[in-house]
This record gives C-alpha cells, structure tokens and sequence, in this order.
C-alpha cells in the first residue's frame, strides 16, 4: 500500500467547478424566496404589503441604482432606519451590487454616527426622517459626506428630508433586471456592525456571507421553525443583522411584520392581527411585556414562540412569558458571533418538570447552536477547559463558522479576540454536567467579597423575583474590610408603594446565602446603552462615589 501518495481516489478528478460548487450567500435566499412562492406575502408594514417578487424586484433596483452611483464592490453602504420593508430590502440589495451593508443604532448620538460613517468610509447612507436631526448634525462632522437618501415612511410624520433623494426616487433609477453581483468568495464581507461602545469607540465587526448563510439556517433549526413564518420585528435590524433574521425569513419564505417601535401595544395587537408565531428580544422587553395590562395579552389563541438573548434573563421572567402562553427559546451570543450561537436545547424529558424547573432551564445559556462548530468554557489563562461540574467558573470561548472576521482596521484587537485559535468572550459561566454553559458574569462584573466570588447575576435573578421589582443591577462596592460587597441598583413598577431597603435585603436573605445578600439597595431607574443594556460602569462609578466606604 502506497502511504505516501498526496491525494486518495476521492480527491483525484474530482475538482470543484461551476457544476458542483457554489459559494454560500443568503442572496440565494431571496431569489428562491421569489422563484417559489413569488406572490405570497415578504413585508407587512401598516396598509403596506409587498410580496416575495416585488421585494426582490425593489431588492435588484437598489442594487443597480448604488452600482450607477459608482459603489463598488467591498465599499459601505449604511443605513439608520427602523424596522421597516426598506431595512430588509438593504440587507439584500447592498451585498447584491457587491457592497457591505452597514446597519446602525438607531439609539447612537451623532458624535457616533459620524464616527461610524468615517470609520466604515460609507459612500451611501440610508436614512429615515425620524432621525433626520441627528444624521443632519453629524454630516456637520464630516469632510466627505456620504449620498443621503430619504426612507419617506407615509405613516410617519415627524422629521424632515435632507437627502439628495427619497428611497422610492432612488429605487426608479435601478434596473429591475439588475443580475446580482456573483459571489466568487464566501469568505467576502457582507455587513459590519458596530459595538454598543459604552467604554470608547465601537469596534466594527466583519461579517462574511457564510457566516450569515450559516446562522440564518442555524436559527431556523434552533427554533424549529417551518415554512412561511410570521416573525414579529421587535428585536432591531441593527443589532448583528436582527440576528441574522433577515435572512432566515427569506430562506423559510416568511413574513416580516414590520415595527416601527417596540411598545407593548403594538406587539400584542400585530401578534394578534397578523398571527405573529415569532418574535425575538431582549429581557427587557419579555419583562416589558409580562408587565402589560392584561386586557392587552387577551385574545390570543394561537401558539407564539419567543427567542430571547441579551443579559441573562432572570427565570422568572421567562416564567411570566410561558404563564402567557408564549414558547420561550434562550440563546446566547455576541455581535462577533452573528448574534445567537450557543442555544439552550429543550429536552422533552424536561417537559414533566415544574414550572419554575423548566423555568430555571430554560434561563442557562445552552449548547453550541448547529452552526457553530466549538463551544468551551475554560481557564482564560492556561485555555483548559473547565471541570462540566457547574460550579468551576472559566470563560466562554467559541469557534468556527460563526464567528466574524474580525474588526475593521484593528488588527491588534483582533489577534487578541481570537488568542489561542477561540474567540474569547469575556464572559464568565460554568459548565453543567450535560454540557450546558450557564453565565454567571462578566469578567469585569464578578464581585470578589472575603476572598468568595459572588455572581452579579445570580443576585439579580433572586431581586427580579420580587414582586415590586422592574429592573433589577448589582454592582461590587468598596469595603475596607471585605474588598467588596454586592451593591443593588433597583427600579420599581409601582413608585406610589413604598418599598425598604431594608425590605429588599430581607428577601435576599431569604433566598440566597447571606454573605451574598446587598449591603446596599440603591432606588431609581438605570443607565442604558443605546441597545437597551444596563450601563454597570455607571452604576460601579455610582456606588464607589460615596465618602464612606467602610459598610
């Protein structure tokens, strides 16, 4: 036997061609989308329905219009808009004339957005008139400013056009018969997304078309999710593609009901209207939700399922949504890893549980999603993994297809995320014995108190159990003869009841080794980023400002 042979039979005259290999694109999603089922429904905003044709067809128009105004192939395309039929559209016709798409934080200052459109060096810039205050104020600080084009929404009245253009101008100086750009490379940028950036500049994560091929069928076997969904816009197109969900709706063929703002009446009416089956978002916007009157959760009757990420969701607040009726999927991830890439996998053995055990569950971060091709929790140092015992605390790494090229124009923070052949998450969790990573913090926000370290998280999980309690932060303060001690930031629901601190600490005590419990409760509302996400570098500031450190 020849062992020294460089290529078996199986890799002799059986070359890749055009026959046999393609490069992976969720482009391809969107002209199956049309080609199969070209009438049935793609976006539904307000009186506004467009089908899988028309929304192709304006997806070709955009595309060859940004090509006649000289965008080129691996420049940025940006735009700054809710979730609206033209945001989706973006998703598709910037990488169809070859270009990177670059959604931004609607949330962001123009001091931000002015950093991003010189960072990204974005020839076009998509707005709506909604933000037309703060585009126009940082274009004030740029020297090469990008083609504005206007999204004039009829049913928003607010703001101004100040582009060149209207968005439905634009779209009739494109050819309807535009052939897409051909992705030779799927290694080729699709999108960059830019990091909340609490603590500086955001960084500009890279995103390829494979990566986005592979999470948006990744989030369609994670959920289970068949043909022709009705998937609910709550989650934000900005934040990593809407979790690559632009895709995935195409790929599954499905309904994208449009949101212009995330408020609990418009959510349970549209759920209601348009038989909304899914919808993804924050635990903040779940905790929004279980709060809401209940003559609005009335009236539903069929079966909704929910995709929640972001901080940690509290298990009671996956409760309060399956009391609801509502299927809560937890899944984890970062905006380098295209959003949602760990998923907390259901077993139906977990069926027969409790309430609150299914609950409890169900608020674990989970397993590697199909996609994803390594998940470990391990020493951050040494790279070894953790013992799967639940309690050893390492951090979470990640590997594979969906995790991001890198970050723009920053090679030395890129070779540190990716340290060691992982990306590095800066996440802390332990490792359950059947595989199951759970979070127990952020690297910077464990607080260590006589030597013991104590998760934020788990004090928060106890603090949103209270009845009074709407949100919910616990930050490490200063002590003199413990190092630190837990700190609790605290919003209420109902300000015209008074609550203790002394009354909240108690209930922590009940529920929670003592040495854990606050020291301190802190009332009123709590700084967020622009994405939603409880600013805790405030909230530390805050609780270490006081004179008297000694507790």
């Amino acid at each position: 036997m020849k062992t020294n042979e460089k290529h078996s039979a199986f890799e002799t005259n059986l070359d890749k061609n055009q026959a046999n290999y393609a490069a992976l694109s969720p482009i391809t999603f969107i002209q199956r989308a049309a080609s199969v089922y070209p009438t049935r429904t793609a976006s539904v905003h307000g009186n506004t329905r467009y089908t899988w044709a028309e929304t192709y067809t304006r997806c070709k128009q955009l595309a060859s219009a940004l090509q006649a105004q000289g965008v080129q192939p691996g420049e940025a395309v940006s735009i700054l808009a809710p979730n609206l039929p033209e945001h989706f559209e973006a998703h598709f016709a910037v990488p169809m004339c070859g270009a990177v798409l670059n959604s931004i934080n609607i949330r962001l200052d123009a001091e931000a957005v002015a950093f991003i459109l010189q960072h990204a060096e974005s020839k076009v810039l998509i707005t709506d008139k909604e933000f037309s205050h703060v585009v126009k104020e940082a274009l004030t600080h740029l020297d090469q400013k990008p083609l504005v084009i206007d999204i004039d929404d009829p049913y928003w009245e607010e703001g101004e056009l100040i582009g060149e253009l209207t968005y439905d101008a634009f779209l009739k100086q494109g050819d309807e018969n535009f052939t897409p750009f051909d992705v030779q490379d799927e290694w080729n940028a699709i999108t960059l997304n830019y990091t909340s950036g609490t603590t500086g500049d955001p960084k500009g994560v890279v995103y390829h078309h494979r990566g986005a091929y592979l999470n948006a069928i990744s989030n369609a076997i994670s959920w289970g999710m068949g043909q022709h969904p009705v998937y609910l816009w709550t989650l934000p197109m900005f934040h990593c593609n809407g979790w690559c969900f632009p895709w995935t709706v195409a790929a599954m063929a499905g309904v994208n009901v449009c949101l212009r703002h995330v408020r609990a009446d418009h959510i349970f009416n549209l759920i209601k209207q348009e038989k909304v089956g899914y919808f993804c978002g924050a635990p903040i916007v779940l905790n929004m939700l279980n709060s809401a009157d209940d003559t609005l959760k009335a009236g539903i009757e069929h079966s909704v399922n929910v995709m929640t990420a972001g901080a940690a969701p509290p298990a009671s607040v996956i409760a309060g949504m399956e009391n609801l009726g509502f299927n809560v999927t937890h899944v984890y991830g970062l905006t380098e890893t295209y959003g949602p890439s760990v998923v907390c996998a259901w077993h139906e053995e977990w069926d027969e549980k409790t309430p609150e055990e299914k609950a409890r569950l169900k608020s674990r971060q989970g397993v590697r999603a199909p996609m994803l091709d390594g998940l470990m929790v391990a020493d951050p140092i040494t790279m070894e993994p953790v013992p799967q015992d639940g309690e050893t605390m390492g951090e979470i790494f990640m590997r594979g297809n969906l995790v991001m090229k890198g970050y723009l124009k920053n090679p030395t923070t890129t070779k540190a995320a990716f340290e060691g052949g992982w990306l590095h998450s800066g996440d802390l969790a332990v490792w359950h014995a059947d595989g199951y990573v759970e979070i127990k913090d952020r690297s910077k926000d464990i607080i260590i108190s006589g030597g013991e370290n104590i998760s934020s998280i788990e004090i928060e999980d106890v603090l949103y159990r209270h009845p009074m309690i709407q949100e919910a932060a616990v930050v490490a303060k200063n002590n003199e003869k413990w190092g630190e001690t837990p700190c609790a930031f605290v919003a209420l629901k109902d300000l015209d009841r008074e609550v203790t601190k002394q009354e909240i600490i108690e209930f922590c005590r009940e529920h929670m080794a003592h040495f854990k419990t606050p020291k301190e409760i802190v009332f009123g509302p709590l700084p967020k980023t622009s994405t939603g996400k409880i600013q805790k570098f405030l909230l530390r500031d805050r609780a270490n400002s006081a004179d008297d450190q000694q507790g």
